[in-house]
């Protein structure tokens, strides 16, 4: 069951008798609905009261109103503020910009701005590649949504997107050192988008598509890779695809299985789902079952995109037909990237033994994961309260570090593939509970990075993709 965490984590500030037992009656009162108390502060002092901010975990806001209530139902207690810890954290935005040079006198001046700048100005359009080097270039992202698939809660449009959009900046930078800047377009129209990343282009060293719904987010990148000299990378497909395999490489070798020999399910095949897949043909799979809202994907199912029609044409060796609950009988996988409580015991029970199963729809799995805990040997989830822990973080900031490194003008498999096994390789000796390295291993990042890193050269060299340093 879902535990209090500290994304609903509140701060109560209430007024209180100053007994002996105010203390233990305010976190009894906490305690009593569920509640965890994770501070306690004495902010002021009377000879009949005291002023107490009292730090909680709650399960959600619901929860967070129920202890609320529950303190201020307390005799003499009266509760005067309530802040949302998540909401204070936003406050004025997460990111900033920042001068990396000294502008003390009139000397810094003239050179960083007016008229020394002009002279670089000059050098850069006699040499357009010098941007990379005289320039934020070569270690910025620009972080593009349409606010269209924001999370798991939908269309929530640009503006709405932007919590997300800056939290992903700065994950950049906490993690790989890159430079990061949320592009928030009042656009939901893929020719708009394409023209208008662009036409931004030259000032990014990449371009990191975020929160764009399927399909559309499949033409909008393909195009502008096709536009573009930088990498253009979507981070809800191939960063999920990455850490998915990463972390299912170390779960076969704990239930001592071969990617040859097992059947995998696939369940929802958006952005997420359709990388997955494709990435996973790498491996040989026995067989891949990709399942949807109308059940196995299969050739000759009426109403296919094309999106669904090339996942039919590269799956289902079986020629399976039916439902989620069908396709799980004799798996050996399943991997989920769609939506809450779409099976439980009764299914688990029939795929084959020591099953691994990934249910990564957030916050509510696929499957109740203590429920799945009783049928597979291995179990992740997209939740920080579980093990293995499914989170893109172990990917998009070492790629690009990777990418920029490398100054690499496209992303292929062979890099995708390669930042993968890094991720894997960080954990020498995987169990059922630890498949996936900490998002804060410090190690995963510069791995990642190196594995890309060299990749990239590997590619080059190969004729896949021209970098340039």
């Amino acid at each position: 069951m879902p535990i209090p965490g500290p994304g609903y984590a509140i701060i109560v500030r209430v007024q209180a008798p100053s007994s002996a037992s105010a203390a233990g009656d305010l976190a009894v009162a906490v305690g009593r609905v569920g509640g965890v108390v994770t501070a306690f502060d004495v902010v002021e002092s009377h000879t009949d009261s005291i002023v107490v901010d009292i730090s909680c975990n709650a399960l959600n806001e619901d929860h967070a109103t129920e202890i609320t209530d529950a303190l201020g139902a307390l005799d003499g207690v009266t509760v005067r503020k309530v802040s949302d810890r998540t909401f204070l954290v936003h406050l004025g935005g997460k990111i900033e910009i920042q001068s990396k040079v000294s502008l003390r006198n009139r000397d810094d001046l003239s050179r960083a701005y007016t008229p020394g700048v002009a002279r670089v100005c000059q050098a850069i359009a006699a040499n357009p590649a010098d941007a990379r080097r005289l320039t934020i270039k070569r270690n910025t992202v620009a972080v593009v949504t349409d606010g269209s698939a924001v999370l798991g809660l939908g269309n929530l449009g640009a503006a709405a997107s932007m919590p997300v959009m800056e939290g992903k900046a700065a994950l950049f930078k906490r993690f790989a050192n890159v430079d990061a800047w949320p592009v928030a377009l009042d656009t939901q129209d893929t020719e708009e988008i394409i023209r208008t990343v662009q036409v931004i282009a030259p000032a990014y060293g990449g371009i990191n598509l975020e929160d764009i719904a399927a399909p559309r987010c499949f033409e909008i990148e393909r195009r502008l890779r096709d536009l573009l000299d930088i990498p253009v990378f979507h981070d809800d497909q191939h960063g999920t695809a990455v850490v998915v395999l990463g972390a299912l490489r170390n779960a076969l070798r704990v239930v001592g299985k071969d990617f040859t020999d097992s059947t995998i399910v696939v369940c929802g095949v958006g952005a997420a789902g359709s990388a997955i897949i494709r990435l996973l043909q790498s491996e040989k799979p026995g067989d891949v079952l990709a399942v949807d809202l109308d059940g196995i994907v299969h050739e000759g199912r009426p109403g296919l995109d094309d999106n669904l029609t090339s996942i039919a044409s590269h799956t289902n060796n079986s020629g399976k037909r039916g439902s989620l609950a069908d396709a799980l009988v004799g798996a050996d996988v399943f991997i989920g990237v769609s939506a809450p409580n779409l099976f439980g015991a009764a299914e688990a029970a029939t795929m084959n033994d020591d099953a691994i199963i990934f249910a990564l729809a957030n916050p509510d799995p696929e499957i109740d994961p203590s429920i799945a805990q009783q049928h597979a040997a291995v179990v992740a989830t997209g939740r920080s309260d579980y093990p293995n822990q499914i989170n893109n973080v172990l990917a998009f900031p070492g790629i690009f570090r990777g990418l920029l490194d490398s100054g690499a003008h496209d992303i292929t498999d062979r890099m995708l593939l390669a930042a993968s096994a890094a991720i894997a390789n960080v954990v020498a000796e995987p169990n059922a509970s630890f498949i996936v390295p900490s998002v804060f291993d410090s190690s995963v990042a510069p791995a990642v990075a190196e594995a890309v890193r060299q990749a990239a050269q590997e590619a080059a060299a190969a004729g896949e993709v021209v970098a340039g340093l």
